[in-house]
């Protein structure tokens, strides 16, 4: 955000999206506060009495406009001193498209904030802003949960043995990684995190997860209009689909018979909402993933572990919720080793990452079978990368995939739950370093 400002001076307006509950409010406001002399911030969910008649009435009058809008929020405006905060924009996509005026004029900065911003009905009536930069927000990752937990010197050493293919030692390992499995279980999303600080007490972060998925499905319910029933049926099954061994989404699991164009704007709708990663099949393996993506063969992670952790017992009570022990005693079998994957699925889109993966059947030859479960195009290669729940390093799959595309591979990555390790050519590193890949 502070480079849009130095970079930007005046000439676009930062767009964050995110999911609900994922604390683009909150960074807004701290940014406003640290960064400017002055700023406004128009919460469209419950806008100031006159707001809304302000941007439909006066806005042909800029310095009108902006004489209400101090008075109405108590707030002088400084020229190129203070930012104009749109909070929840998608419920007033008039204001999203006074934006190319407002930049035009040049007086203030602009940042927007909102869920579901692309979904039609919050673009069907505007037109969108070229003068819009835009940033995708996430949960928050292992490193700002450290830094949460108010350690902000592991990460930096983590990555030096990253860079040098170096063993932090058992000692330290088992620290890292017993930190990492307590991550697993909280997640990413700021409220969970913040109990998780305040009283290191699971059930209370279980507590608050649950709300955030409640409130989900009340999204759900409320704006995916004639999809309601698909999308739910879609969110609903995502824990299931990814606890079996291979864990691209089978509709037929849903409903017999149920075909893919039927249920794509479903998918389309969890994944504009940031509550999902898609991850695809790409059928060609090269730098140019999306090109040999296939559409009808896709896995679908939840954009938050910890969120996963509490939708996998939903209708349990925290203490009947098997991951967390599972998790904290070490003992993850095939079925809690989605959690690994699915983190890392999260680590890789925070890290910038479109999600792709690759399969390839033979049923006639079975020896013939494999499957990676994240591919990465990277400086002209691509990485595949391995992740295993169990402690034992057999990578068939990934021999198989090497030998049949050797000359477009890259570094060659495992993730699992031992220490750094470099054997036949391929990085075997802890799961959590897919902070660094």
């Amino acid at each position: 955000m502070k480079l849009w400002k130095e970079h930007s001076k005046g000439t676009t307006a930062l767009l964050i999206d995110g999911a609900r509950r994922v604390g683009k409010s909150f960074i807004a406001q701290e940014f406003a506060r640290q960064e400017y002399s002055s700023h406004i911030i128009i919460d469209f969910s419950s806008p100031r009495a006159g707001t809304v008649e302000c941007f439909r009435d006066d806005v042909y009058d800029l310095d009108l406009f902006f004489a209400k809008l101090s008075a109405l929020y108590g707030q002088i405006l400084h020229r190129r001193e203070s930012l104009i905060v749109f909070d929840e924009v998608q419920l007033y996509p008039q204001a999203r498209q006074l934006i190319k005026h407002l930049v035009a004029d040049g007086r203030y900065d602009y940042l927007e904030t909102g869920s579901l911003i692309s979904l039609h009905k919050n673009v069907k009536d505007i037109l969108i802003p070229s003068e819009e930069e835009h940033l995708e927000m996430f949960p928050l990752d292992f490193e700002e949960f450290l830094w949460a937990l108010g350690d902000e010197a592991t990460v930096p050493f983590l990555q030096d043995c990253f860079l040098q293919r170096r063993p932090l030692g058992q000692g330290l390992h088992r620290k890292v990684l017993n930190e990492f499995r307590k991550y697993l279980l909280v997640g990413g999303m700021p409220q969970a995190v913040l109990s998780y600080v305040k009283e290191r007490d699971f059930a209370a972060v279980d507590k608050i997860k649950r709300q955030i998925l409640t409130l989900y499905r009340a999204d759900i319910g409320k704006y995916s209009g004639r999809y309601e029933q698909k999308v739910l049926a879609v969110f609903d099954h995502i824990p299931g689909q990814l606890s079996k061994k291979e864990k691209r989404y089978k509709l037929a699991d849903i409903t017999k018979g149920a075909r893919g164009r039927d249920y794509e704007d479903a998918f389309t709708w969890l994944d504009s909402a940031m509550i999902v990663n898609r991850c695809f099949n790409a059928t060609d393996p090269t730098v140019g993933l999306a090109m040999s993506a296939d559409h009808s063969s896709h896995k679908c992670y939840m954009g938050d572990t910890g969120l996963l952790v509490t939708q996998a017992f939903w209708d349990d009570s925290y203490a009947d919720n098997q991951l967390y022990s599972s998790i904290l005693t070490d003992r993850l079998g095939i079925n809690e080793g989605m959690l690994l994957e699915n983190v890392v699925a999260q680590m890789l889109r925070c890290r910038g990452y479109k999600l792709f993966f690759y399969s390839r059947s033979d049923a006639a030859h079975r020896e013939n079978h494999l499957e990676i479960d994240f591919l990465i195009s990277n400086h002209r290669k691509v990485l595949p990368v391995e992740v295993k729940s169990s402690n034992y390093a057999k990578h068939s799959s990934l021999d198989k995939f090497i030998g049949k595309f050797q000359g477009r591979i890259g570094d060659k990555y495992l993730l699992y739950q031992k220490d750094v390790m470099v054997r036949d050519d391929i990085v075997h590193l802890p799961v959590y370093m897919a902070l660094f890949i």
